[in-house]
Formats: C-alpha cells, sequence, structure tokens
C-alpha cells in the first residue's frame, strides 16, 4: 500500500525560500516516478516538478530555475526547494508517485498514487 506524507508547509514571507519533504512507503523507491503538483484557490492542480527513477528531473516552465526536486533513498524522501516565492504560490502543495509512468512518462497529471497536501502560503 502507497503512502505519501508531505510536510514543510508553511506560512513564508516573499523572497524567501521553503523546502517541503515528502515521506513515501509501499514501494520500491528507485523505481517509480515521482512528483510535485499544486493547486491554488480556484485554479486547476498543476504538476510542477517531475524526478524520474534515473534522477532525470523536468519543471514547470513557469517555476522553472526557482523550485528544485530531489530524492534521498536512504531515508525514503522526496523533496521539494523554492527560492523566491511570490504570493502567486500560495496553494496546497502535493506528492505523487507513480510506478507505471518510471523511466518512460515521468510528466503529466495522472498519477496513482497522492499525499494529503500541504499548505504553502506567501505573503
Amino acid at each position: 500500500h502507497v503512502q505519501l506524507v508531505e510536510s514543510g508547509g508553511a506560512s513564508v514571507q516573499a523572497g524567501g525560500s521553503l523546502r517541503l519533504d515528502c515521506i513515501a512507503s509501499g514501494f520500491v523507491f528507485n523505481k517509480i516516478c515521482m512528483a510535485w503538483f499544486r493547486q491554488a484557490p480556484e485554479k486547476e492542480r498543476e504538476g510542477i516538478a517531475y524526478i524520474d527513477e534515473d534522477d532525470s528531473t523536468r519543471y514547470t516552465d513557469s517555476l522553472k530555475g526557482r523550485v528544485t526536486i530531489s530524492k534521498d533513498a536512504t531515508k525514503s524522501t522526496l523533496y521539494l526547494q523554492m527560492d523566491g516565492p511570490t504570493p502567486e504560490d500560495t496553494a496546497v502543495y502535493y506528492c505523487a508517485a507513480d510506478a507505471r509512468l518510471a523511466g518512460w512518462g515521468c510528466f503529466g497529471k495522472y498519477f496513482d498514487s497522492w499525499g494529503q497536501g500541504t499548505q504553502v502560503t506567501v505573503s
């Protein structure tokens, strides 16, 4: 049973930085595609960063240069580092995973496992 638990959401000042963590269990951590999504009020959920089983990464164009996705297999943890957040980054951030996408299709929005989300508020 796949479980994803996010943490690190907080109220932060614009221009600072934040790191979100996602502790994963129930699957082989190095054989899966993982991603961070976010959903702002009254907006659709969007994928912002992806990391594949070979550690290759992909980012949404609007956030390139400000976010970094990474993972630590020894801790079964996925990370999202965000630098210089603005109020437009206020959203619920979700961790997602899908073994079916590993190695060929680590992008898009159709992931089969999701965390509960963590709120980030930037003021």
